[in-house]
């Protein structure tokens, strides 16, 4: 008699993590992201843990969460697993300040943004 399920917001052979209030502009996560769209998992976890940005080691988490979604919640092979898309948002934007010269103020924009990965099973040509 209970509620239904609700629908999946992903196809069957897909799984998805999102990370909230990254704390960097979108412009320079999306560079990070770019890096491993379409790349098999392993190879985009490597490339994360070697690369300079500073904002890599939080796409790496969230692609590890959507690895983990993708084995435990919905049963996918971990090594058949893709990069499907990753996809960068705009989140909200702190405003600070700083006096200068002559009576004026420098604003300082602190941007947050949200990042998407999702993952899907690909069978592998033999």
């Amino acid at each position: 008699m209970g509620k239904e399920k609700n629908p999946r917001r992903v196809a069957e052979n897909e799984a998805m993590a999102k990370s909230r209030m990254l704390r960097t502009s979108p412009q320079k996560l999306n560079l990070v992201a770019a890096m491993i769209r379409g790349k098999k998992v392993d190879k985009a976890l490597t490339d994360l843990t070697f690369s300079k940005k500073r904002i890599a080691g939080d796409v790496r988490k969230c692609l590890q969460s959507a690895i983990a979604n993708a084995e435990n919640n919905h049963g996918l092979d971990v090594d058949e697993l893709v990069v499907a898309e990753a996809w960068v948002g705009k989140n909200l934007v702190m405003k600070r300040g700083r006096p200068r010269a002559r009576g004026r103020y420098g604003r300082i924009m602190k941007p947050f943004s949200e990042l998407t990965i999702k993952v899907r099973q690909v069978e592998e040509h033999a």
